[in-house]
């Protein structure tokens, strides 16, 4: 396919320079012979004028055409043309030749006749190369020349216009062709292929596309393989205790008590909690997650999250308060999914903020958007840990365990609800001090 584009741009490109000479050439070679036939016709005209004014001062003070051959000669001689001249019944007085004397004028002289006289007065007729000599036409020779020229330097053109064409032609497909083999072993699954990129165009500027969509597929696959590896890892606790419990039981080792059947509620409890997580992240990556919209108060949904996390809060022994303005305008937005987002938010303030500490939301009126913030005075968020933070799977505390730390899939599907009603998730942390989420959504219209 290469090979083939190569051909086809050297091709394409030898056509257009073909034509393009030989239009120039033709027009050329014919303007040239029209300039040329124009000059001549001028300078014959002038070159007549003069021979006739000569003639005709000649007859006048020799009283007749007596002794005119020698005149005629030298006439010849200087204009480089055979110079007849008849009396005015048609014999020839003078011939630069010397062929015609005597003789009558000839019919077929016609074309070249110059009648001489004063006024109505004719006294003779004077002919130019009456019998031309075929093939000794001055401007055909100068117009054969002048195309002669045009061919060989046409034909020089054209060489050196293919070779550089075909250097051209080398140039465009060399990255593209790069960018095939590439594309090819990014399609067999090898992530590390990029190609160099030189310059402004649009052959580079597709390369720095490539580049930065293998930037992406590569992101997108370890991101996948880690998820994967998170979700094995997260899904192998629960089953691991619900599967020690039940052999435990099968084997006679330990009773079905309540205590136990309620132990590996909470393990099914946590494993339905997880896939249900991912099957959001799921929905939401797709663009498929479905969204019950309407005119909302997004201040009585933040009271109402604010009263179910109550009792966690304080068995953390955290201070949970809410600030919310009277006459916020109605948001645009699904209230059972902007309070699992904050459910989600509050829940991880509580996770990371020690007993004492307190947790604040608010919200406020940004132009067409209302902004919720969930601010607390908890451990903080190391400034290293920000841009992943929202990553799934992802714990900036890596000593903490599932049950202390969660499933890591909280702020993921917050931040992916969020951004399906419009809106944008944010972040700000102090180390030691605590951190602030807030989001956006939209004003109901």
């Amino acid at each position: 396919m290469i090979r083939s584009l190569h051909l086809r741009l050297l091709l394409a490109f030898t056509v257009v320079i073909l034509v393009a000479i030989g239009a120039v050439s033709i027009f050329a070679a014919r303007t040239a012979k029209s300039e040329i036939q124009q000059f001549q016709r001028s300078s014959e005209e002038t070159r007549w004028e003069r021979e006739e004014y000569l003639l005709v001062q000649m007859y006048l003070q020799r009283q007749g055409w007596t002794d005119i051959q020698p005149f005629v000669e030298q006439l010849g001689t200087l204009y480089g043309q055979r110079v007849v001249v008849t009396d005015s019944g048609g014999t020839v007085v003078a011939d630069s030749a010397k062929g015609f004397l005597g003789k009558h004028a000839d019919p077929r002289w016609a074309a070249s006749a110059r009648p001489l006289g004063r006024g109505p007065t004719t006294i003779g007729t004077l002919y130019v190369n009456p019998e031309p000599v075929p093939g000794n036409d001055p401007v055909q020779n100068l117009v054969s020349s002048i195309n002669r020229f045009l061919l060989w330097g046409g034909l020089i053109a054209v060489a050196v216009a293919v070779l550089f064409t075909f250097w051209l032609s080398r140039r465009i497909s060399a990255p593209v062709h790069a960018l095939t083999k590439a594309a090819k072993r990014l399609g067999q699954g090898d992530f590390s292929q990029r190609v160099n990129v030189r310059g402004k165009d649009e052959v580079a500027e597709l390369g720095r596309s490539f580049n930065s969509m293998a930037d992406d597929l590569m992101k997108a696959e370890q991101l996948k393989r880690n998820m994967v590896s998170d979700a094995a890892h997260e899904l192998r606790t629960p089953l691991s205790n619900i599967r020690g419990y039940l052999e435990a039981i099968r084997d006679g080792l330990a009773p079905p008590e309540a205590t136990a059947l309620g132990s590996m509620y909470e393990e099914v409890l946590l494993l339905t909690k997880l896939v249900d997580d991912l099957q959001d992240l799921t929905l939401a990556d797709g663009g498929r997650l479905e969204l019950v919209r309407q005119p909302e108060d997004i201040g009585e949904h933040i009271r109402k999250a604010a009263a179910a996390m109550q009792a966690q809060a304080e068995v953390k022994g955290v201070s949970l308060k809410v600030d919310v303005p009277t006459g916020l305008p109605p948001c645009d937005i699904d209230c059972q999914r902007i309070g699992q987002v904050l459910r989600n938010l509050l829940a991880n303030a509580i996770t990371h903020t020690p007993s004492g500490g307190s947790i604040i939301i608010s919200a406020r009126e940004l132009d067409c958007q209302v902004e919720v913030a969930v601010a607390d005075t908890g451990e903080g968020i190391p400034p290293e840990d920000l841009p992943n933070i929202f990553e799934r799977f992802y714990r900036a505390d890596r000593a903490r365990s599932r049950a202390t730390g969660g499933s890591g899939l909280g702020l993921t599907i917050a931040k992916r609800l969020v951004e399906a009603h419009g809106g944008k998730v944010e972040v700000q942390s102090e180390l030691g001090k605590g951190s602030r989420f807030s989001f956006t959504v939209p004003r109901a219209q």
